[in-house]
């Protein structure tokens, strides 16, 4: 039977109408806050998958254009694979959920969000976090602990619940939070340079409300949930990591405490190597244990996996020691140049320790912006941001198959600590793309990425509000969560072993963007709000570095850089330089080679690298857009001739007739005694008919000429 079940958030209703729909999933139900409707179905299969050492669970978050009312754009009329934005929602959803599922679970587990409506007003991605966490409660699956997701803006300074569209519009603030009724455990924020105690009041706030979210979830899972079926966790053969960890503790250890990278991870390879000479080899192991019934190769990189996390974490928590060394604040040495490639627009490289990233701006016309085809409200943007992580830059060997949901995630991360800083269209009327690509990693290469960013718009002349600069932080807890060490600046080796990667990026006003979630289940609001004041201090030193490589945009573009003019014109003539189906504005184009946008508001940007064809295609828009003043005079190009007067083209596509009577002082028998066509000739407006006929002199202009020069020869 079907049953529903609501509960008021921010003052609209969210409502689950749950047994309605797909009979088949362990859990399936669609959710809904105002118009906004999404279908939430959860499964997981019967039995672990062999062979794999993490938790293969995969979130999918579909966008359905009908949820909008619009029909997919280009030839097949269908969606297609997911847009970047559906891919950075279905990330969001991921990052909560994954670290509250018991360790050693290896079986699959598959949510899947498809969106069937959209309210603007009720954004899908934050609605299917509530969902997803609600499905996975609901069913089988074990997955007991629930997640509130809300988003949270600033308008008039005052903080706002699941703001609506023009709430949204207003706000200095992008934040989402996802919380259990405990804590934390994931934030994103985009915003305007704001404040390190604001964002902490905007997470505090957007927190309270998560608990409550959370508490729904746990009455409704309570009362229609199913019995949560528990398999057989993974576990490592008791006996094979009592014997490994005899044999290679020590050496293990020994090994974790080199400084160098390259050393550290040398000497590890051969103690694996012994290892396996003394475990696998000859099945020794296996002979001496016939009961064992593991995989061998797997549990001896699990056991060598945990060794290394419990002597880093050691290290970390009791010792007061980095794996290099550093002091827990300090930052890895920082190197920064710019104008690296002479032929691209702008470039900026940027290093901080083993980790590098070059990124390169291009500067291109307002037509080159991006069209979006998806289910929000913005239609295109003109500041893009791409990032590329090659399998060079971890120094390993793997097929090159473009960007997948990490890189497009961190160049979202990037564009969006960028965006607040990028001039306005009046401002700078140009297209920017970025591409950062990642050298050399060794931890935080998105925030190195917003580093190398802001050098290479710098470098491109594009005069950006204020430098930006992004950090990685970490953190390091005992089990009984008593003790926290926060890392500033994480390196991979803390990354990986550590139980947050907490992102901060911004200026030195405020933060523009966030992106934290954690290994554990959750952060305090103490730890947060630490960490957030720990990364001002960073970015303001790592600004610092960057300003003494180059401390404002060039006073000039690239000459490389197209170079953009604008004029205005009336609205009403828009038409005019268009042409019937183009062929007017095509025509400059092709006899120009410049690239021409025009705003509504009759604005229009003329673009391309050749000064001189920029000022061919204004004038020529000047021609075809100004008014025809009677009195005036003009040097104009016969276009056909008649038996009673002659046609002049005074500028293009404003054309009169000279009557033959005009055409001289003498009378003229014959058109052709006096001009032919093609030829040049001055004419005067004498007038513009009720029809907007235009009546043209050469009588009256040579008149009007002789006095003029013979009041200069008078002067």
């Amino acid at each position: 039977m079907s049953e529903i079940i609501e509960t008021n958030v921010a003052g609209r209703t969210l409502k689950v109408d749950y047994g309605k729909v797909g009979m088949l999933s362990n859990c399936a139900f669609m959710i809904s806050y105002g118009d906004t409707v999404v279908l939430v179905n959860a499964n997981c299969s019967d039995k672990p998958r062999e062979g794999v050492d993490f938790f293969p669970l995969s979130i999918e978050y579909e966008e359905r254009l009908y949820s909008v009312g619009k029909i997919p754009g280009g030839f097949i009329k269908r969606e297609g694979k997911p847009t970047d934005k559906a891919i950075l929602h279905a990330r969001a959803i991921d990052r909560p959920l994954r670290p509250l599922f018991p360790k050693g679970y290896r079986n699959d587990v598959q949510v899947v969000c498809t969106v069937l409506s959209v309210d603007q007003d009720n954004l899908p991605d934050i609605l299917s976090i509530n969902g997803a966490s609600l499905a996975l409660c609901m069913s089988s699956i074990p997955f007991d602990t629930p997640v509130g997701a809300v988003s949270v803006g600033i308008v008039d300074g005052k903080f706002v619940i699941n703001p609506k569209v023009e709430e949204r519009e207003k706000s200095t603030l992008n934040l989402t939070v996802c919380a259990t009724k405990d804590r934390v455990m994931m934030v994103e924020a985009g915003g305007e340079e704001i404040p390190e105690d604001v964002m902490y009041d905007a997470i505090k706030f957007g927190f309270e409300e998560c608990k409550k979210i959370a508490k729904f979830q746990e009455k409704v899972m309570k009362k229609y949930g199913k019995k949560k079926v528990i398999p057989e966790l993974y576990k490592v053969d008791e006996t094979l990591e009592k014997e490994v960890r005899n044999f290679s503790f020590d050496m293990v250890k020994s090994a974790m405490y080199i400084v160098d990278r390259d050393e550290r991870n040398s000497a590890l390879d051969e103690i694996k190597e012994k290892i396996d000479k003394e475990f696998k080899d000859e099945d020794k192991f296996k002979n001496n244990h016939p009961d064992y019934e593991g995989d061998i190769s797997a549990d001896i990189n699990d056991v060598m996996y945990r060794m290394q996390k419990e002597i880093v974490r050691n290290m970390l928590l009791n010792e007061n020691r980095r794996p290099d060394e550093r002091k827990f604040d300090e930052i890895r040495p920082i190197s920064c140049e710019v104008s690296l490639l002479p032929r691209a627009h702008g470039t900026g490289l940027f290093t901080r320790g083993l980790t590098q990233v070059l990124t390169v701006a291009t500067l291109g016309s307002l037509g080159d912006a991006q069209v979006l085809d998806d289910i929000g409200m913005e239609e295109s943007k003109r500041y893009i941001h791409h990032y590329n992580f090659p399998s060079y830059s971890t120094g390993e060997t793997r097929p090159l198959r473009g960007p997948g949901r990490r890189e497009i995630g961190h160049g979202a991360l990037a564009e969006k600590a960028l965006l607040p800083l990028i001039p306005s269209q009046e401002e700078f009327p140009y297209t920017i793309r970025l591409v950062s690509e990642v050298l050399s990693s060794n931890g935080s290469t998105s925030q190195a990425s917003i580093c190398g960013s802001t050098l290479a718009l710098l470098d491109a002349g594009v005069p950006i509000k204020r430098p930006a600069a992004g950090i990685a932080m970490g953190l390091i807890t005992s089990e009984d969560l008593s003790q926290e060490k926060i890392l500033t600046d994480i390196q991979g080796i803390e990354d990986f072993f550590g139980d947050m990667d907490f992102k901060v990026g911004g200026t030195e006003v405020g933060i523009t963007a966030i992106q934290f979630d954690t290994k554990i289940h959750g952060l305090s609001l103490k730890c947060i709000k630490e960490t957030l004041y720990r990364a001002r201090e960073a970015r303001l030193f790592i600004l610092k570095k960057m300003n003494d490589c180059i401390s404002g945009p060039r006073k000039e573009l690239s000459k490389y850089a197209p170079k953009t003019y604008t004029m205005n014109i009336d609205p009403d003539k828009i038409r005019d330089v268009i042409g019937a189906g183009g062929k007017v504005i095509n025509k400059i184009i092709a006899e120009t080679g410049v690239k021409i946008d025009i705003n509504e508001d009759g604005k229009i940007f003329v673009m391309s690298n050749d000064s001189e064809a920029n000022k061919k295609a204004l004038k020529i828009i000047d021609d075809l857009t100004r008014d025809v003043k009677v009195g005036e005079i003009y040097l104009g190009k016969v276009t056909k001739t008649t038996n009673f007067g002659a046609f002049v083209e005074i500028f293009p596509g404003k054309e009169g007739l000279v009557h033959i009577s005009k055409l001289d002082f003498t009378r003229v028998n014959k058109v052709e005694d006096v001009v032919s066509v093609g030829d040049e000739i001055l004419v005067k407006v004498v007038e513009i008919d009720n029809q907007g006929r235009i009546n043209l002199s050469r009588k009256d202009a040579i008149k009007d000429s002789r006095k003029k020069e013979s009041k200069d020869e008078q002067k």
